[in-house]
């Protein structure tokens, strides 16, 4: 039985086979996926009290269309929402959130600088491959929150250029105190003067040239494949890990749109983990 196993074709494996390969029960990423999750469920828990809409997306929503929950070997939780609800979230999460978990933006943490948000949970730590987190106040387990705008996409490819640069810095940088601020310097004038003035002229001008209520990334989120409105909403639920959860009114056509046939295994041999080191906590601890 073993022998016949071992040679499965790694696209014919079922969930389970694929569960006991990459994640296993007590294993540190099925650790990581839950822990995850348990951030993911406060947060939900904040949305629905306070209105706030918000759908599973990329690998976490293949994840929950295809597994029922987590990709088997899939160590990030990503979440959207339109970025009016986004930005009423931000405060709400400072004042709600559970002393376990920590909001972390560019301005509850000094050295962060992307455009979107984390929460994370301070009874872990986490450092990722790509180094940007080396100097962030929090490096626990986290999941994403990304605010979407309804803009064309070469407008968002235009603010994508904008802060090329600033991670090119993070990434090549001999001298972290330098880098820092380098970086919040093409941050700020991004996020404080030239984002706000592209939403208040450019971006009214073109919305309406659209034939379909196009979808994207906020300003300056290095990600642009586009959305598109009458797919998302209104919002539904699905099965993830056990809980009902919000995804968007034809996920599998939302899906296909950005990445295929997602039903398709991927090329198994050649996945990517974000996490470099992780580690985790005796309860209590990291609040010390």
């Amino acid at each position: 039985m073993f022998f016949c196993l071992f040679f499965v074709p790694l696209q014919a494996m079922t969930h389970e086979e694929l569960r006991e390969r990459y994640n296993p029960e007590g294993s540190m990423l099925r650790r990581q996926q839950m822990r995850m999750l348990e951030i993911l469920l406060e947060v939900d828990k904040i949305c629905r009290k306070h209105d706030i809409r918000y759908w599973l997306s990329s690998g976490t929503l293949i994840g929950a269309l295809r597994h029922n929950g987590f990709i088997p070997w899939d160590d990030d939780l990503d979440i959207e929402m339109m970025r009016s609800d986004y930005l009423r979230l931000m405060p709400i999460l400072t004042e709600e959130l559970p002393n376990w978990l920590a909001l972390q933006n560019d301005e509850t943490d000094p050295n962060y600088f992307y455009f979107y948000a984390k929460v994370r949970d301070r009874r872990s730590r986490m450092l990722e491959q790509n180094g940007y987190d080396r100097l962030w106040k929090e490096q626990g387990i986290y999941i994403d929150i990304f605010p979407m705008e309804q803009h064309p996409i070469w407008l968002h490819k235009l603010t994508e250029k904008t802060v090329g640069h600033m991670y090119k810095i993070w990434r090549t940088s001999t001298n972290d105190a330098k880098a820092i601020k380098q970086v919040r310097r093409i941050f700020n004038l991004n996020n404080r003067i030239l984002f706000p003035c592209l939403r208040t002229i450019l971006s009214p001008l073109t919305s309406h040239l659209s034939p379909l209520q196009t979808i994207t990334s906020g300003m300056g989120i290095p990600f642009h494949n586009p959305r598109y409105a009458e797919e998302i909403f209104p919002l539904t639920t699905h099965p993830f890990e056990g809980y009902d959860l919000p995804v968007p009114k034809d996920a599998d056509t939302h899906l296909r749109h950005i990445f295929g046939d997602y039903m398709q295994l991927p090329d198994l041999e050649k996945l990517a983990p974000h996490v470099g080191a992780l580690e985790f906590f005796e309860e209590g601890e990291a609040l010390l």
